[in-house]
């Protein structure tokens, strides 16, 4: 079915087609979500998955639609990222398709309604439904960033699954300074005083990182208490691309991302030596990309540029995809396969 609308979602711009999208799913009857086989069944923090394929932030920005993305599919989904006041975002046009490259990129600059519109969202879900984690950031024009964060954890907790703290955007400036080794302390500590007891907080990092900052800030989240990383946002480099919009500024996802978000998390699992859960996105559209990064170290794998090329009925597949991988090598659970590449 999505191959034949796809024609007609891709005549609009990237932003107004989202909207589109968004308006769509939350006209749609409540379904529950599917029964997945038991071996895919995982746990971190925790929690319990019953898929390790989820949502990524960004695509349900304001929490309107976690209830449809489970039911389509997702082992889990992620909102946000939302700040603790309403923000615009940059300047559009801000969103662009590269159809040839299978890619994106994002200018947005952390548009949402707000920390408080999304509460009173939350408040009403049914958490039997499925996992839901709140992704919290920081406003363009806050005078104290970290600040921003611990309101947001404080806000946040009573209602989500876990918290993701990001601070891996590339379209706020300045905000990846947070991941610099003095400031990331001084974060990570507000995040951990603020934390609710029992709401597992992971940190959301950048994929453009430095020899030794893997070391580094591992070093920090095991210090700080915090449950697992997120590896990783989009990126600033541009691998060769063929795309009208690939000279656009912003963030770049999706295909072009596989082999970068992939090195960046095999280099996590070396510097964590296991001991850091982590959770890989960038890039993943098949069964086949998933398997690669629970083989590299990631007990979950998130997605969202893949859904605007392959459709929202990509996270079940993966999902099948990855039963069936495990039938064939005849492991019994997902969660054994987690770090076994050599």
């Amino acid at each position: 079915m999505y191959r034949l609308l796809r024609p007609l979602v891709f005549r609009l711009d990237a932003e107004r087609a989202h909207r589109a999208t968004i308006a769509a799913l939350k006209l749609l009857p409540r379904r529950r979500p599917p029964s997945f086989d038991g071996a895919l069944t995982t746990s971190i923090a925790g929690l319990g998955f019953p898929s390790p394929v989820g949502l990524a932030a960004g695509f349900d920005k304001d929490s309107e639609v976690a209830a449809a993305m489970l039911g389509l599919g997702f082992g889990f989904v992620e909102v946000g990222t939302l700040t603790p006041c309403p923000q615009d975002g940059n300047p559009k046009p801000r969103l662009f398709r590269l159809v040839e490259d299978q890619a994106v990129i994002n200018r947005l600059g952390f548009n949402n309604r707000g920390q408080t519109a999304a509460i009173e969202r939350l408040a009403f879900r049914d958490r039997s439904r499925g996992v839901v984690g709140v992704n919290i950031g920081a406003n363009k024009d806050s005078a104290d960033r970290i600040a921003d964060y611990a309101a947001g954890v404080r806000a946040m907790g009573p209602l989500a699954d876990y918290l993701a703290v990001n601070i891996s955007s590339p379209n706020t400036p300045g905000l990846r300074d947070l991941q610099a080794g003095g400031e990331l302390i001084e974060l990570l500590a507000a995040v951990s005083e603020a934390r609710l007891p029992g709401v597992p907080v992971f940190l959301k990092v950048a994929p453009d990182l430095a020899p030794g900052d893997h070391e580094r800030i591992v070093r920090a989240a095991i210090d700080s208490g915090i449950d697992a990383l997120i590896v990783a946002n989009t990126t600033l480099s541009r691998p060769p691309l063929v795309a009208r919009h690939a000279a656009e500024a912003g963030g770049l996802s999706g295909a072009p991302l596989r082999s970068l978000a992939l090195d960046q998390l095999r280099a996590f699992r070396a510097a964590s030596g296991g001991q850091m859960p982590l959770i890989a996105a960038g890039g993943i559209a098949s069964a086949e990309d998933a398997w690669a990064r629970i083989r590299a170290g990631a007990s979950l794998v998130q997605l969202y540029s893949a859904l605007v090329y392959h459709g929202p009925g990509l996270a079940r597949r993966i999902a099948t995809g990855l039963t069936d991988i495990l039938r064939r090598k005849g492991i019994p659970s997902i969660s054994d396969a987690v770090g076994t590449e050599r």
